[in-house]
């Protein structure tokens, strides 16, 4: 089959192991970001397969409308990213591998390594002996210090493992249904929402973005944050209401951010004010970026290829378009 895949940035793909699973398939790989739909349309104009980098191009119904030869779009995890009655309409399967007994380990040891980061203020430390001043104040050692993680899902309880080996207290918040599931398990809930914030020395957030989920935290929530506390967010930044963030840094509480997700990906403009602000670090959306985590991925991604070439597809999110 023709495969198309999309936003290999780095031409990482074919140095992988799993790459050999498309032997015998026609592949292009595109190492660009594009959005322009005209030249989306001209490139993937063979296509019969269209491989996603998760959600780093949208799909849109118009392009779809414009490939007619594409018959599979194979993906990993959530897609917000696809409109799914475009696939429908169009007749192309969309196959997509939601992994649910899974956790990203990249996505949680980036998590923990901002947290420490956060702690010990490490890119603020390089920066000030890089410009001959030495160190800054002290930062805090993690041990003994309160975690606040909210939504009870797989990154969340690998980095709960992480922080508990590390001697932190560890605390939940979430939907009432998550609550529940943290609570069963035997883990500890907060009294409630107002004390999760207040009371935690770091919170780091770890919810799927859909329309209920958009927004879930306040500027109000983030203002109850101590001065000394952190603030992380490696899942969406869609999760955080619209200027919440810069409330937050404009009065201190929290007195530090960590962020690896942004309202605009890829964000290219150097002089962003999340990005420059002091008192946060940032990073490119590379909670799942390693070797590792994209091998693994990408196995599942060329397996759903090789079964729908075999008649037999799997991971059917739109299965009433099959057979085509």
């Amino acid at each position: 089959m023709k495969v198309h895949i999309l936003d290999d940035w780095f031409d990482t793909l074919r140095g992988l192991p799993s790459f050999s699973r498309l032997e015998g398939h026609d592949v292009t790989v595109w190492t660009d970001h594009v959005e322009d739909i005209d030249t989306l349309a001209a490139r993937l104009a063979p296509a019969e397969v269209l491989v996603l980098f998760r959600e780093r191009t949208a799909i849109s119904g118009a392009l779809l409308d414009r490939l007619p030869g594409l018959k599979l779009i194979s993906q990993r995890s959530v897609y917000p990213h696809v409109d799914v009655p475009g696939c429908t309409r169009n007749r192309v399967l969309l196959s997509s591998n939601m992994h649910s007994d899974t956790p990203s380990i990249a996505a949680s040891e980036l998590t923990f390594g901002l947290l420490l980061a956060s702690a010990r203020q490490i890119p603020q430390q390089m920066a000030s002996l890089r410009a001959g001043t030495w160190q800054l104040a002290p930062g805090q050692t993690v041990a003994g210090r309160r975690l606040g993680l909210y939504g009870y899902g797989r990154i969340a309880k690998q980095v709960a493992h992480y922080a508990r080996a590390f001697g932190m207290e560890v605390v939940w918040w979430g939907s009432e249904t998550g609550r529940a599931r943290a609570a069963a398990a035997g883990e500890t809930v907060a009294e409630n929402r107002e004390r999760f914030f207040a009371d935690s020395d770091f919170v780091s957030l770890h919810v799927r973005l859909k329309p209920e989920t958009r927004g879930i935290i306040t500027r109000t929530d983030l203002l109850a944050m101590k001065p000394s506390a952190s603030f992380i967010n490696t899942s969406r930044s869609g999760l955080v209401e619209k200027g919440a963030l810069e409330a937050a840094l404009a009065a201190g509480r929290p007195g530090r951010i960590a962020l690896d997700v942004f309202d605009v990906e890829p964000l290219t403009d150097p002089a962003d004010p999340l990005v420059q602000h002091p008192a946060v670090i940032a990073t490119p959306h590379i909670g799942y970026v390693t070797e590792d985590e994209l091998d693994l991925q990408f196995a599942d991604i060329y397996d759903q290829i090789n079964a729908y070439a075999a008649g037999e597809p799997i991971h059917m999110i739109n299965p009433e378009v099959w057979p085509n």
